[in-house]
């Protein structure tokens, strides 16, 4: 079977379920399982602690996790990203006292508290800063104000609980995360679970595409089909039928999610009409 680490809890857990889920695969239905086989799919899963995952898989013990961009780095974990999830996006910036520090070249000489002490360690080297960095676990907004450290470095979303603590974010991002698949470095196209490893990965970018794309149907007049497959391409041409009315064509390709009430403004600007659009739930490309 091919053997998978999935967070067990934290942002992490429930959007890679749910992804998990949409490409076919069992998830557990307790929080209290650590171990789920899924026979149908020849698959096993094992619950983790996010930070834990890529040390796992680096090890061998496990072939393919999930976890984040800046877990998988920071762990020093010999593993690589096989594959971007797109959720649990993420910032990493150096935040201090308001006029305190502009750059990081202020950092030199200076302590950062951080729970992502490789991310800052490995970032201040390579920059060229000397700085301590100390190692505190949860929340270091307070570490600043505890005399412990002078800047912090941490995830930023909306900077609100910095801003509540006194401090302001400076310099640019140490760098950004995202959700990944990860497998140990090396395993090469020759291992035994490579064709499960591979289809594992289809399945997912097949969720990704349907999560981004939406399917669209319309009906136009063939003097204006040009434009409208101009409008709606799709992924290699859309799908073009003629109706029963003579003049009339019923056309259907899959849009970008994000453009489609754009491009329902202007089909129907250029007198398409009967425009819909339907969720995806899974494709493969």
């Amino acid at each position: 079977m091919l053997r998978i680490a999935v967070p067990n809890k934290g942002s992490l857990s429930g959007p890679a379920s749910a992804m998990l889920h949409e490409a076919g695969y069992q998830q557990r239905k307790e929080s209290k399982e650590l171990v789920l086989v899924d026979p149908d799919n020849e698959v096993e899963f094992f619950y983790l602690r996010p930070k834990d995952i890529a040390i796992y898989v680096s090890a061998g013990k496990l072939d393919i996790g999930i976890t984040g961009q800046d877990l998988l780095i920071d762990s020093g974990a010999n593993a690589e990203t096989i594959l971007p999830l797109g959720f649990a996006r993420s910032t990493f910036r150096f935040a201090a006292k308001p006029g305190t520090a502009n750059g990081i070249e202020d950092l030199a000489g200076k302590t950062v508290a951080t729970s992502y002490e490789g991310i800052v360690a490995k970032h201040l080297a390579e920059q060229g800063v000397d700085a301590s960095v100390v190692h505190l676990d949860g929340a270091v907004e307070t570490a600043i104000e505890l005399g412990v450290a002078q800047v912090i470095a941490d995830v930023v979303e909306t900077g609100t609980s910095l801003r509540n603590a006194g401090l302001e974010v400076f310099g640019e991002p140490i760098m950004k995360s995202e959700a990944v698949v990860i497998r140990r470095s090396g395993a090469g196209t020759d291992d035994a679970v490579q064709p499960k490893v591979e289809q594992f990965l289809r399945r997912l970018q097949g969720v990704l595409v349907a999560r981004s794309y939406v399917m669209m149907d319309y009906d136009c007049r063939a003097e204006h089909l040009e434009q409208a497959v101009a409008l709606t391409p799709g992924l290699e041409s859309p799908t073009i039928s003629p109706l029963h009315n003579e003049g009339w064509v019923a056309v259907r390709s899959m849009v970008p999610a994000k453009e489609a009430q754009r491009i329902m403004d202007d089909l129907y600007a250029i007198g398409a009409r009967a425009i819909l659009t339907t969720a995806i739930h899974a494709c493969r490309l």
